[in-house]
């Protein structure tokens, strides 16, 4: 099973960018589809965004189309997640997941990371 680990969250402000890597290790990479996940406080664990495994087809949720991208590089491993525009509203742990498909349902992912953390100030 594919281990995965999330970085480059941290505190931007309202209107800036950040992009989250989701680095993949122990596994066949190229596997597996990637989902992005964000848990908000006091709130339940959310899509956000999901690539395929050959990383042709993409889907988003409908708050974040527009201004989040999702991109992979199977060479390295690894999983972007752009986010151009940000809103307050956006702050959340993030969170990747790894399955056979792009699902929206996160019930549907093996393997996660541990989340990384996103906050936007206004």
């Amino acid at each position: 099973q594919v281990q995965l680990v999330e970085s480059g969250g941290g505190l931007v402000q309202a209107g800036g960018s950040l992009r989250l890597s989701c680095a993949a290790s122990g596994g066949t990479f190229r596997s597996y589809a990637v989902g992005w996940f964000r848990q908000a406080p006091g709130k339940e664990r959310e899509f956000v965004a999901a690539i395929t495994r050959s990383g042709g087809s993409s889907i988003f949720a409908d708050s974040v189309k527009g201004r989040f991208t999702i991109s992979r590089d199977n060479a390295k491993s690894t999983v972007y997640l752009q986010m151009n525009s940000l809103k307050p509203t956006d702050t959340a742990v993030y969170y990747c997941a790894g399955g056979r498909h792009y699902y929206t349902d996160m019930r549907l992912y093996d393997s996660w990371g541990q989340g990384t953390q996103v906050t936007v100030s206004s």
